[in-house]
């Protein structure tokens, strides 16, 4: 980086823009999901509930009591105590510029101080964001990448087990998603980004059993009275087991879209819109089917090369996905652009290794269109 100065231009610009192009999003107000949640949740609407949050489930029990993201909660309800709701989407934008900036500190590490700004400020200001930054319940999205980013960080480049532990307790009490941080450290180390010796590895691993575990048992506890409700996609309901997963597949064609070409957003996929694959005849099994291999060919094609960033940002991108993308269960909905928000960080850590490769006459103008087309379609969005 050079210097103190370096450092703070460089994280200052990414957080710039990830609060400039989201600034309409102060005037959004409440709506869809935030009502229940938010409004009509007497957790929220009480300073109790900063603390009573981590006895109660995420959804209200009326509606279900699905899921434990207490930590979500908790802000929700301090939130409330200044009551305006410009206040709880000025929250969230600092959440993202955080999660922007720590992008850009991750990719600093392996590559250099133009690299981390491309990284930085394309997370900052990327499409496919704008569902989860927008709606003030896209707040998980952002606290569960911030953590994961920081248990990841102090993993691999300072090799801290507690605050990596730590990071990955709050990541899971903000969403469940926050469990992938234990494999993309193992996929950081396969690659030779970090190298602990035995004795530390297993400290990590110990690390990871108790938080899970200690997780694991809190959640069941909490959500052992709602366990008969469960959440699945509409268009799942009565599918055989295959047929969720052919579908799954299919999905792949709109998240390489959605990651790579984001001009049409979506804020909900409906049946009337996309319907399961019943069979691999299918073609949009096929087109799925090829996406996921032109990943799977450019991460080992940067394996080989010795592109150690390039493949730990595709790697992170698949590791990340996986929960959400219907392929290890039913999930409750066939995509939600909000749940690709921490798979993004891959994408971009992986264009941050770029750089390094290009003519910095090539780069500027390539780097400042693809900002500006990004910047544009969020703030539009």
């Amino acid at each position: 980086m050079g210097n103190g100065g370096g450092t703070e231009r460089l994280y200052g610009t990414v957080a710039a823009c990830a609060v400039l192009v989201y600034l309409g999003a102060l005037w959004n107000g409440f709506a869809v999901d935030d009502v229940p949640i938010i409004v009509l949740n007497p957790l929220v609407a009480n300073a109790s509930g900063i603390w009573r949050a981590f006895a109660a489930p995420y959804w209200p029990p009326d509606l279900g009591g699905h899921m434990y993201r207490p930590l979500v909660i908790a802000g929700f309800a301090l939130d409330w105590l200044v009551g305006s709701a410009a206040w709880f989407h000025a929250v969230n934008l600092a959440w993202h510029a955080a999660t922007s900036v720590a992008v850009a500190a991750l990719a600093r590490r392996w590559t250099d101080w133009t690299g981390a700004l491309v990284a930085g400020v394309l997370f900052a200001v990327h499409p496919v964001h704008v569902e989860a930054v927008a709606n003030v319940v896209g707040r998980a999205e952002l606290m569960a990448a911030l953590f994961t980013l920081v248990a990841v960080y102090a993993a691999l480049v300072h090799e801290r087990v507690a605050w990596s532990a730590a990071a990955l307790a709050l990541g899971l009490l903000s969403k469940e998603n926050a469990a992938v941080a234990p494999a993309l450290i193992v996929w950081g180390w396969l690659l030779g980004l970090a190298r602990p010796d035995r004795r530390r590895a297993a400290w990590f691993v110990a690390s990871w059993v108790i938080v899970g575990g200690a997780y694991a048992a809190v959640r069941a506890a909490v959500r052992h009275p709602f366990a008969q409700y469960e959440s699945i996609a509409p268009m799942f309901v009565g599918e055989s087991s295959l047929t969720v997963r052919l579908t799954a597949v299919s999905a792949f064609v709109d998240v390489l879209r959605l990651l790579v070409f984001p001009l049409t957003l979506r804020a909900d996929y409906s049946p009337d819109e996309r319907t399961v694959v019943t069979t691999p005849l299918d073609w949009r099994f096929a087109a799925g089917l090829l996406c996921v291999l032109v990943w799977i060919g450019a991460l080992v094609a940067a394996w080989k090369r010795g592109r150690k960033l390039e493949a730990f940002g595709l790697g992170w991108t698949a590791i990340a996905l996986l929960p959400v993308a219907n392929l290890l269960y039913p999930a409750g909905f066939y995509l939600a652009e909000r749940t690709l928000y921490l798979p993004s960080a891959g994408l971009v850590l992986a264009v941050g290794a770029w750089p390094g490769r290009l003519p910095r006459e090539q780069l500027r103008p390539i780097a400042a269109v693809l900002v500006l087309l990004g910047g544009v379609r969020s703030a539009l969005r």
